[in-house]
C-alpha cells in the first residue's frame, strides 16, 4: 500500500477502528460501542461518522486513506460485499459494501472476521515473515483463519476456516450449531467452564468450586490446573488433546508452518502451551509436525483492525 488504510472490526458490543501505515503499523485507534439503532444502515452511518472523527483526531488528511477493510462477524458474500446474517447484531441482507462507499467515498472490502484477525497477526503480529499459518482464535466460541502462500483462504463460499465446528467428539455436547461434539464445546472458554461445571456437579475432589458469589472462570481453572490439582488438569487437558485433534488435520490438509494462538483462552501461557505442543507432536506425522511452530498470537485486541486495514491491499501484503 502507498497509502494508508482504515481498519474497522465490527463486534456485538464494540467497534473498533485504526488506520494503519503500508508496515502494518497502527497510527490512530478508537472504540466506539456498536450502533444499536433501528436498521443497519443507519448504525453504518453513524461508524462512517467515527470514522472521520479519527482520522481528524489523527491528524491524517483523509485523501492519504487508500481504502477501507471491514471485519464481521457471521454469514458474508465476500466477492459481493454483502452481509447475508449477522446473528448478534440482527443485520441480515445489508449491502454494507455500497453504503460505507458511499458513506466514506472510498473502496471498501469486507471479510470474516475470523479472517482478518489472521491477516493482522500475519503481517505485523507472530506471523511475519510466515507466508503459510493459521491462526486459531480461543474465545467464547473457536474460530480460525487460514493463510496459504500469503493469502488468506476463503473456500468456495467463504466458510474456510470455520474449525471450530470440527467434530471431535461423538454424540459430544450441544453446540450452538445445532450440532453435537464440536471442537468448540471442548476448547474454546465456554467448553472448558463446562467440562469443569460437570466434574464439580459428579463431586470430583478439586480446589475449584461454582456459585453466583464467587463464579468459576477460566482463568482460575488453568491456574488450578498449574497448581497441579487433578481435576482441573483433566479439563485442561480434554480441551488440549481436542485442539491438538484437529491442529493434526489441519497440519496434514495445509502444511502450515506456523499456529498462531490467540484468544482469552491463549493468555493461560505455559499451562496452555506446554501440553498442546506435546499432544500436537504425540498426533501429528513426525516429518509432517517437523518444525511447525506454535506461538502465541502478539496483537491481542487490535489484531482485527490491523488485519481489516490489510485487506485494502486485497491480500497482496503478504506475498
Amino acid at each position: 500500500m502507498n497509502k494508508h488504510a482504515l481498519g474497522i472490526d465490527i463486534g456485538g458490543t464494540q467497534v473498533k477502528m485504526g488506520i494503519v501505515d503500508a508496515r502494518g503499523q497502527l497510527l490512530g485507534r478508537i472504540e466506539h460501542p456498536t450502533p444499536q439503532k433501528e436498521g443497519a444502515e443507519a448504525a453504518l452511518l453513524e461508524i462512517a461518522s467515527v470514522a472521520k472523527q479519527l482520522a481528524t483526531e489523527a491528524n491524517i488528511p483523509w485523501k492519504d486513506i487508500a481504502g477501507v477493510g471491514v471485519g464481521l462477524p457471521g454469514f458474508l458474500d465476500i466477492p459481493q460485499g454483502h452481509i447475508v446474517q449477522l446473528p448478534n447484531l440482527s443485520w441480515n441482507d445489508v449491502p454494507i459494501r455500497k453504503i460505507l462507499e458511499k458513506a466514506l467515498a472510498l473502496p471498501v472490502t469486507i471479510d470474516n472476521d475470523a479472517n482478518v484477525a489472521a491477516l493482522g497477526e500475519a503481517w505485523s503480529g507472530a506471523g511475519v515473515g510466515v507466508k503459510d499459518l493459521i491462526c486459531i482464535t480461543l474465545g467464547t466460541g473457536v474460530g480460525g483463519g487460514i493463510i496459504a502462500n500469503g493469502g488468506l483462504v476463503h473456500g468456495s463460499t467463504g466458510m474456510a476456516g470455520e474449525i471450530g465446528h470440527i467434530p471431535v467428539k461423538q454424540d459430544g455436547a450441544l453446540c450452538g450449531c445445532g450440532r453435537h461434539g464440536c471442537l468448540e464445546t471442548i476448547a474454546s472458554a465456554t467448553g472448558v467452564m463446562r467440562l469443569m461445571q460437570e466434574a464439580i456437579a459428579r463431586g470430583e475432589q478439586t480446589i475449584l468450586h461454582h456459585d453466583e458469589s464467587d463464579p468459576l472462570t477460566t482463568e482460575k481453572i488453568f491456574s488450578a490446573a498449574k497448581d497441579k490439582d487433578p481435576v482441573a488438569q483433566e479439563v485442561v487437558q480434554q480441551a488440549v488433546d481436542a485442539l491438538a485433534y484437529v491442529m493434526s488435520i489441519l497440519s496434514l490438509t495445509f502444511n502450515p508452518a506456523l499456529f498462531v494462538i490467540g484468544g482469552g483462552v491463549s493468555k493461560a501461557g505455559s499451562t496452555l502451551f506446554e501440553p498442546l505442543e506435546a499432544a500436537y507432536h504425540r498426533r501429528t506425522l513426525s516429518y509432517v509436525a517437523k518444525g511447525v511452530l506454535i506461538r502465541p498470537a502478539l496483537l491481542g485486541n487490535d489484531a482485527g483492525l490491523i488485519g481489516a486495514a490489510g485487506l485494502t491491499a486485497k491480500g497482496e501484503i503478504l506475498r
